[in-house]
């Protein structure tokens, strides 16, 4: 195993063999020498713990250096506070540190740049017994000459071989008692390690000797105090005030005085305390660790039980589900013999009727909205109570979604909102591609006031981008460009500068309601609605198909009622249909608004969002020539196809100067922070990000998403327009409704609400026929599912209800047309009659629970479209006949066996037993 990797790992326990080992390498009179002969000696502890490694021994050159160096430490405090040893046990290699560091060698220097030289190099590695292996099997080493060693003169005999791994106690009076991290029993095999860089260094300066074999104590490099021999110059053996010096010759010259570094540290605490220190913070740092682990098994059993709960929550709705379907199925058996009684209610029956009567009373989970108007405030105006208490379906429910968001941990069973038209698939790459250091660049302009119209790089940025991706014939410009805080300033902003308090915009319904409001609260205009409707007639080859025909009839209405009608609205891809206009479409429209002098304001937020391949958007920027170009302005924003609706970026292209100039007016109260338009800048100037991954990532992810939603609808067999744009889904409901109203079609959305999922409704949108609602899929598929369950439950609470109504009906129908004993006595024919009349109201009933009210039960089989599947061709007889054959053909019987009911609802078993032997009578 190579450690050369780990640098800075210095905390590994030392063995005694392991510390004899290091002892007998470094205590070499050569390696003494080299030591002493430089300040920097790392490479000197790596080759030694490269030696160490072939013996087997895998240590750094850093874990030998601090091992030494704690050695040595700990020699010098015993040697300083005990200057003659008496009779006890200390430090079991204090004789060997002694006997080296009071023999360190002398060391001579070139008189060339003052270089120091070693006499000997450390080259080779050490065999098992001896230090003179050959060269050549220690090639990290160089190639000593042959037949020498490899660090310097063999050791003598019994010298450092007899290193002996025992203690000698000193007098306590002297020594004081070290930590304990340093006294083990001998032959423990562990050692603490001391505090890293303690800084240790003592500052000296090397003295003249005063004869041979005299020198002052010095400072070597490692920060000890030991001897150094002075050098001198001297030809001859013993020259006059000369030491015992190099003898080389006499071309060396003087020696210069090797500057020793000054020990740092020199006040700081001592070792005790730093290891004292090390160890608490050591136990903290463990004690973190283990409280961090038991708050993560914590929240996996707390995980775990919210995953039993939903288990059981799951297992007690499908108990349910069960048991209303048998519920239809007595109720059923009940109306189709008016001579029995209906069945008592289970004691789960009652409390569920006790339930919903207690709802009713209440007036629901939330409070419907008032018929009384609200009461105006003293201190508003006019104006600003119209603004205060206006609010629409939409605005309604957002609130009541945002008072109960659904979190998956925080409020599981808070609501799903597959209203709101924002797109939730793409955050993950939104928030890499922002978080990028590009994106956190401040310049001074962008902290202070800029052009109300936007910063100009803004601008710029957003001409180019439209030029390219609406393949516009020429360059578009960018003092034409408007920056604005969202798409629904734009439309405040336009209303208020194209038209007049009480003046007329034309627009096609169903459209998105906000604008409603955004055209309303400030400038008091007004919307003049053009109804598509669903079904198709004159000209028309799809559902809500605009024509110019019904714009035509439209702005006619709107003069006869005295509106003067200024500008049309245009949403392309529309929203909420999903409908893409094509070229000759648009012009139609434009050339309709030219001829009326109309100004056109075309939404084209939603272009990049069309996630069908065989579909394609053409922009009204991509004409060769527009109608009326002055009257022509385009919308466009960021937060729908990039998925950014809180960064609040709306922009508008116009040819018109002077509604650039008026708006650029209005853009002082909507204007976009400075940071955000930097990186919305740089945003779409990353064409390749845009192209490569963000618009084929956005594409797949609204597909599959969109085709999950389609895929629920088509099992609960719900109609619905199938278009290739946008983030919903316009859906049919009107099967669901007990009667086609408004009022009908609120107190299904309000339902939705009380069963925790929104949903945006046909009369927020302005549609001309109750019953049609928008679903939005771009969301995490977790919430859809919980969002299509939650729904699936409220219809099938709803086909509940229809049913009954229903049966309920034709049972009444059945009481009417039934002949007296009497009259059948003397009239035999008039059951042929009956049999007519009861085929009648079969149909009437059949057609009444047909396509758009069909019961679905695609859960379970015993009940699948009933009424619709098969003709009632023999009245009574013949329902029961069909109930029997859906009986047979499904497999509930054999899922729902009847002891497993009669333990379940021992009391409608009874029941059904009761009604079982009466029959068979």
């Amino acid at each position: 195993m190579d450690f050369r990797g780990k640098k800075y790992e210095r905390g590994s326990n030392w063995s005694d063999p392991e510390v004899v080992e290091l002892l007998q390498l470094w205590s070499d009179e050569s390696v003494q020498m080299e030591l002493e002969s430089c300040l920097r000696n790392q490479h000197v502890f790596n080759r030694i713990a490269e030696v160490l490694r072939e013996k087997g021994i895998h240590r750094t050159g850093d874990q030998c250096r601090e091992k030494i160096k704690k050695m040595k430490l700990e020699y010098r405090r015993i040697k300083d506070n005990q200057k003659t040893l008496r009779g006890g046990r200390t430090w079991k290699f204090y004789e060997v540190m002694e006997r080296v560091l009071t023999n360190r060698p002398s060391i001579a220097y070139s008189s060339l740049g003052g270089s120091v030289i070693a006499h000997q190099v450390l080259q080779g590695a050490p065999g098992v017994e001896g230090y003179h292996l050959h060269p050549q099997h220690h090639p990290a080493f160089g190639s000593p000459p042959p037949g020498a060693f490899i660090f310097g003169h063999p050791p003598k005999l019994g010298e450092l071989m007899e290193i002996k791994c025992e203690e000698v106690d000193s007098d306590p009076c002297m020594t004081p008692e070290p930590p304990p991290e340093l006294m083990y029993p001998i032959g423990s095999g562990e050692e603490p390690e001391g505090d890293r860089g303690l800084g240790l260094e003592l500052d000296g300066t090397m003295g003249d000797g005063r004869g041979e074999g005299q020198a002052e104590a010095s400072i070597s490099p490692s920060g000890f105090s030991e001897r150094n021999m002075a050098c001198s110059s001297g030809a001859g053996a013993g020259g006059s005030g000369g030491g015992s010096g190099f003898r080389g010759g006499s071309s060396l010259g003087s020696l210069p005085r090797l500057r020793k570094r000054r020990r740092v540290g020199r006040g700081r605490e001592p070792l005790d305390e730093a290891l004292v220190r090390f160890l608490s913070s050591q136990r903290a740092v463990e004690e973190r660790f283990l409280a961090l682990e038991e708050c993560r098994l914590q929240r996996e059993a707390e995980a775990e039980q919210r995953r039993a709960q939903m288990e059981q929550r799951r297992a007690e709705m499908e108990r349910q589900h069960e048991f209303r379907m048998f519920s239809v199925f007595t109720h059923m058996v009940s109306a189709l013999r008016p001579d029995l009684s209906p069945p008592p209610l289970s004691r789960r029956g009652r409390a569920r009727e006790e339930e919903e009567e207690e709802e009713e009373e209440r007036g629901g989970l939330y409070p419907r909205p008032s018929s009384d108007p609200p009461r105006a405030s003293p201190y508003l105006s006019s104006r600003g109570n119209q603004i205060r208490n206006f609010e629409t379906i939409l605005q309604e429910g957002y609130a009541m979604y945002h008072a109960d968001k659904h979190d998956e941990d925080k409020n599981p069973s808070g609501i799903i909102n597959l209203g709101t038209s924002e797109n939730k698939l793409c955050f993950d790459l939104l928030s890499k591609r922002l978080t990028q250091s590009d994106m956190f660049q401040i310049d001074p302009p962008l902290l202070q006031y800029p052009d109300w119209k936007g910063h100009s790089f803004l601008r710029e940025e957003i001409a180019r981008f439209l030029t390219y991706y609406c393949k516009t014939p020429a360059p578009l410009k960018a003092d034409n460009v408007l920056v604005v805080n969202g798409c629904g300033s734009l439309f405040s902003s336009l209303a208020a500068v194209l038209c007049d308090p009480e003046d007329g915009i034309l627009i096609p319904t169903p459209f998105y309601g906000v604008i409603t409001g955004d055209v309303l609260l400030y400038s008091s205009v007004r919307l003049v609605h053009v109804h598509l409707d669903s079904q198709m007639s004159g000209s028309d080859e799809r559902p809500f198909q605009l024509t110019v025909e019904k714009l035509e009839k439209g702005l006619e209405d709107a003069k006869q009622e005295g509106i003067s009608v200024r500008v049309m609205i245009l949403i392309n891809p529309h929203n909420p249909l999903g409908e893409i206009y094509t070229p000759t479409e648009m012009k139609e429209f434009l050339e309709f608004a030219k001829r009326h002098e109309l100004h056109a304001i075309v939404d084209e937020v939603y272009m990049l969002s069309v996630f069908d391949e065989s579909a394609t958007f053409h922009s009204v920027l991509s004409f060769n020539k527009i109608p009326d170009p002055q009257r022509t302005h385009v919308m466009w924003g960021i937060s729908k196809d990039f998925a950014a609706s809180g960064l609040r970026v709306g922009t508008l292209y116009s040819e018109n100067k002077h509604v650039i100039d008026a708006l650029g007016q209005m853009a002082y109260f909507h204007g976009v922070p400075g940071t955000t338009q930097h990186q919305v800048a740089h945003l779409l100037h990353d064409r390749d990000w845009i192209n490569q991954v963000y618009l084929q990532t956005n594409r797949a992810r609204l597909k599959a998403s969109r085709q999950y939603i389609t895929s629920e609808l088509n099992s609960l067999n719900i109609p619905y327009l199938d278009r290739p744009a946008g983030f919903y889904i316009w859906a049919d409901f009107r099967k669901f409704l007990r009667e086609e109203t408004f009022e009908e079609e609120i107190a299904l959305w309000h339902q939705f609400l009380n069963n925790k999922v929104l949903l945006s409704c046909g009369k927020a949108f302005e549609c001309s026929k109750p019953g049609w609602f928008r679903i939005i899929f771009t969301d995490k598929t977790y919430r859809l599912q919980l969002g299509m369950q939650r729904l699936r439950e409220v219809l099938d609470d709803r086909n509940l209800d229809n049913q009954l109504d229903g049966l309920k009906k034709l049972s009444q129908s059945e009481e009417k047309t039934k002949p007296s004993p009497s009259e059948d006595k003397k009239k035999p024919s008039q059951s042929e009659e009956r049999r007519s009349l009861g085929k009648s109201e079969d149909k009437k009933t059949a057609v009444h629970s047909g396509p758009d009210h069909a019961l679905d039960c695609s859960n379970d089989d015993i009940v699948e479209d009933t009424l619709q599947s098969a003709p009632c061709t023999g009245g009574l007889d013949s329902l029961i006949g069909v109930l029997r054959q859906q009986i047979r053909s499904s497999d509930w019987l054999e899922r729902n066996t009847p002891e497993l009911f009669a333990h379940e609802n021992p009391e409608v078993f009874e029941v059904f037993n009761k009604l079982i032997e009466r029959s068979k009578e």
